[in-house]
């Protein structure tokens, strides 16, 4: 069953506008009993401003008097609240980022051949004309493109250009699978240099802490006294 938009508004307004019982106002905004209970005795956390759904549509005033008439009456909704949907099209990409766009289509063009302008079209939110101007060489500022990483431009992230790249890979019947070993390799190898790193130097301060060593002995505070001094000398 549909509940309104905002049920715990809805049912603020119909405790304190109808003579509806907790039961009934509990079921149509699709919420507890005790929840019903707690706004009519002033108790609940926080106090919600009453959205009237007569007005918004979701609830005739005929159903009402109806429940008020006989407490098993259930309410019907007149109609559910309006669903937000995403319409189908290019992914949207902030303004700031627009301008990067043909140099990662012409990154993929050139390192990834084998995906599709489909594909290129979802990944990067662009359209099939601008895909085929590049490949072409006829887009408008072609001079000025420059192929680079879509992930670093912040177009899509690496694990959708993987995704992407695999699916492309598998369909055309290329191994991908040494590139991607390599580029685990490689993040694998950074990563374990600069734990050795952190470690090594974590050993260097306890050991001095041991020593008693002091990491600022020998060094001397560069004032105006301590340079006239090292002049004279």
């Amino acid at each position: 069953m549909a509940t309104p938009l905002m049920p715990h508004a809805t049912a603020a307004w119909l405790v304190d506008s109808t003579g509806l019982s907790f039961s009934q106002i509990a079921e149509f905004c699709g919420i507890h009993i005790l929840e019903v209970q707690a706004m009519a005795d002033d108790m609940t956390g926080s106090k919600y401003t009453g959205r009237d759904p007569v007005h918004a549509g979701e609830l005739a005033m005929e159903e009402i008097e109806k429940g008020q008439a006989d407490e098993d009456y259930v309410l019907k909704m007149s109609k559910g609240p309006d669903q937000v949907r995403r319409t189908k099209g290019p992914r949207y990409t902030p303004v700031s980022k627009r301008q990067d766009k043909p140099d990662g289509i012409a990154w993929l063009l050139r390192n990834h051949p084998e995906i599709t302008d489909g594909a290129i079209c979802k990944l990067i939110g662009t359209t099939r004309n601008t895909i085929a101007a590049i490949r072409e060489r006829s887009h408008w500022n072609i001079a000025e493109i420059q192929a680079k990483d879509p992930v670093t431009l912040g177009l899509t992230s690496q694990r959708e250009l993987d995704v992407i790249v695999n699916r492309a890979a598998k369909k055309a019947g290329i191994d991908n699978t040494a590139a991607n070993d390599a580029r685990l390799g490689t993040d694998r190898d950074a990563l374990i240099e600069e734990l050795r790193a952190e470690r090594t130097e974590a050993a260097r301060r306890a050991e001095a802490a041991l020593n008693g060593e002091d990491e600022n002995v020998g060094k001397v505070e560069l004032t105006a006294d301590t340079l006239f001094k090292k002049a004279g000398e």
